[in-house]
């Protein structure tokens, strides 16, 4: 008895099987839609960093455990080192550096973090801050135990947290 997947006629219509070499990748990031050639195996944030030179995403652990490569698809946070790139075809990834408006103002989140001092060696502070967006534009910032529970994922080897929740809390408050 042998085991197979199905056969690329038997997988149905608008399938294709890709790889195992480079294979032609449409991304759309920060608004701009991206073209590039890529293994299949090719995680999201080896993409973002190595392919497209946009290294706000900071490759940490490579096991998705630290939450610096924290990026949203379609709005909804992800980790870049977990999710393979090949997926993120037809959808909106945003990276901190997408973050700040048209114009290159700051989001307010971003000018927290600086008022805050809501980072130390700021290797962190892009997958923290794309975090703290999310999580405030869910409503996950109703007191702090909430905000550090929402934010459990993104580790700060600084240990710079209570800061870092100042920061949330003023985004929150609008202060």
């Amino acid at each position: 008895m042998s085991v197979r997947g199905p056969s690329l006629t038997e997988r149905g219509p608008g399938l294709e099987e890709r790889g195992p070499g480079p294979v032609p990748v449409t991304l759309s990031v920060n608004g701009a839609e991206r073209e590039l050639e890529i293994e299949p195996r090719v995680s999201l944030l080896d993409a973002l960093r190595e392919h497209l030179d946009l290294t706000g995403p900071k490759k940490g652990c490579d096991q998705g455990a630290c939450g610096a490569c924290t990026v949203w698809v379609d709005g909804r946070r992800v980790l870049a080192c977990l999710t393979l790139a090949l997926s993120c075809e037809g959808r909106e990834v945003t990276t901190i550096e997408g973050l700040a408006g048209p114009d290159g103002e700051l989001h307010p989140m971003q000018r927290a973090f600086i008022a805050q001092d809501a980072f130390q060696c700021g290797y962190c502070t892009p997958g923290q801050i794309m975090s703290a967006v999310a999580l405030t534009a869910e409503g996950h910032t109703r007191d702090d135990d909430e905000i550090k529970e929402w934010m459990s994922g993104n580790l700060c080897r600084c240990a710079a947290y209570p800061h870092i929740r100042a920061a949330v809390r003023a985004v929150r408050d609008g202060t």
